[in-house]
């Protein structure tokens, strides 16, 4: 009976020891995951003996499938032998080494004119069909090279993963443009061409988000960096970009200098970290602006200088500023196609508009930072008394708030939310009267209650630690931000304006 039950085995098995799987070579990038793993199923139904179609269903009906696969009178009973099987080996060694030559061969001589099976296609090239026979192909092929066209369709610019994506649109595909938000945008156009803009109607209107078209501009006005008569803006930023033009002159060459070494050394290091899945940010001019605007700042301000998380702060400005002169996708933009003139504009904006935040949030950023550790002790008694669940928590499995929240303070979210929600959130902070300082406690309060069910799913500190450190947060878009949003203003009507209800 084991030896029938063996023989049935090797006869079902689709993987024999010793049989060859493909295999990709150096040349090709490798594919999607999920693209491989279906290629793989559809060779292994030409290929291999039809299985049964019925799975194991647990691990006990596995194991007695294959208990007697390697008893010791297989290979008496077996036809398989040691000759049989090298043969078999040679073979199929020589005919797959045979193909691997001929599609490089092909790769070589002319690419496009390849119409061969969806086995035979490189990697890195996408065939169109262009005969009735292709289009009869079998649906499994079709949809393999569908995808493939949809993953590689812009050969020449990097795919962006959807973390790194800038476009501000919902992440449910909303259409970009609604009447809504068209009549939105008129209001704001109207906003600001009246000779003196109402601030405090702007700040009304931008604490739903600022529509993309108008936030550079709007973004100025509210930081303070722009004065709200229309007649003084023009010669404002003409003035304010030569004075920062005149601090490069005056300070940047220091940087060479032994007590300024260390301070450029840290930038210098930090920039190349700052949104590395961006291109736009890995680009040598980019990172030479933004070492510009944190060396000048950082020796303007002596008493905090340059500390680690700055350099995120500069990047929601630069691409705001940047779409200004820029229609197509940001995070792909070759900033080397803009004239001189307007790089200039851009980085003294950033500096500017990062300046007037800094002011605000200072104490983040000084020795020892006692902005943040005041912040982080207040998350901790406000999280206490909205969700005392979560708070014992916390304290059961011995995890303070300090190890989780610092960053949301330094950085003010932005390694916790892709760049497009760090620029929507950002238009209602400068919306709200201490947005970045004090609003901020209760948006980070509201963040942490919003995955309170993983939290408490989790029952033990490296668990918790590693959810913290990397919330999921990739798909997030507009209308995430905007209920986020709602909650923070919701919690800052029930405690702002009375502290003790959230002390014990």
């Amino acid at each position: 009976m084991a030896a029938e039950n063996s023989k049935q085995f090797w006869k079902r098995s689709a993987k024999l020891p010793g049989s060859i799987q493909p295999v990709y070579g150096a040349q090709h990038p490798p594919l999607d995951p999920r693209l491989t793993k279906n290629f793989i199923k559809e060779r292994s139904k030409v290929n291999a003996v039809p299985l049964k179609s019925k799975k194991a269903s647990s691990f006990h009906e596995f194991a007695r499938n294959t208990s007697d696969a390697w008893d010791i009178g297989d290979d008496e009973e077996e036809d398989f032998s040691p000759p049989a099987f090298q043969t078999l080996n040679s073979k199929v060694a020589l005919a797959t080494a045979a193909q691997v030559l001929e599609n490089h061969s092909k790769l070589r001589v002319k690419p496009e004119r390849s119409q061969s099976t969806t086995s035979d296609v490189p990697a890195n090239y996408v065939i169109k069909s262009s005969s009735d026979a292709q289009l009869s192909r079998n649906s499994s092929d079709s949809c393999l090279r569908n995808a493939l066209h949809k993953q590689q369709s812009l050969p020449l610019r990097p795919i962006i993963p959807l973390v790194a994506r800038i476009s501000d649109q919902n992440a449910s595909g909303a259409p970009p443009m609604t009447v809504r938000e068209k009549t939105r945008l008129e209001k704001f156009r109207q906003l600001l061409s009246s000779h003196n803009t109402d601030l405090d109607e702007l700040r009304k209107c931008s604490w739903p988000g600022v529509p993309r078209e108008v936030r550079p501009v709007t973004w100025r006005l509210l930081s303070g960096y722009l004065p709200a008569n229309t007649e003084r803006r023009k010669p404002t930023l003409q003035r304010k970009r030569e004075e920062y033009f005149g601090f490069i002159e005056q300070y940047y060459d220091s940087r060479n200098e032994e007590h300024h070494q260390d301070t450029y050394r840290q930038i210098h290091i930090d920039i190349p970290r700052t949104n590395p899945l961006i291109p736009l940010f890995q680009q040598p001019l980019v990172q030479e602006i933004f070492e510009r605007i944190l060396f000048i700042w950082a020796i303007r301000h002596p008493a905090s200088g340059y500390v680690q998380g700055i350099n995120d702060l500069v990047t929601p400005f630069f691409v705001v500023f940047l779409s200004e002169h820029v229609e197509e996708d940001v995070e792909n933009f070759d900033v080397t196609n803009l004239s001189q003139d307007v790089l200039r504009s851009i980085e003294a904006d950033s500096f500017w508009c990062m300046s007037k935040l800094l002011d605000g949030i200072q104490d983040n950023y000084t020795f020892a930072q006692p902005g943040i550790q005041k912040k982080v002790k207040a998350l901790e008694e406000l999280v206490s008394r909205i969700d005392e669940q979560v708070h014992n928590h916390f304290r059961r499995y011995e995890v303070e708030y300090l190890q989780f929240a610092f960053r949301w303070m330094n950085n003010l979210l932005m390694r916790e939310l892709p760049l497009r929600c760090t620029i929507r959130l950002w238009d209602t902070y400068q919306s709200e009267p201490e947005g970045f300082s004090h609003f901020h406690l209760y948006v980070c309060a509201a963040f942490l209650i919003k995955w309170r069910k993983e939290i408490l799913d989790e029952e033990d500190f490296q668990g918790l630690l590693m959810l913290l450190q990397n919330l999921p947060t990739i798909h997030w878009g507009n209308e995430e931000i905007g209920l986020l949003l709602a909650e923070a203003y919701r919690l800052k009507y029930m405690f702002a304006d009375a502290p003790n209800h959230y002390r014990r």
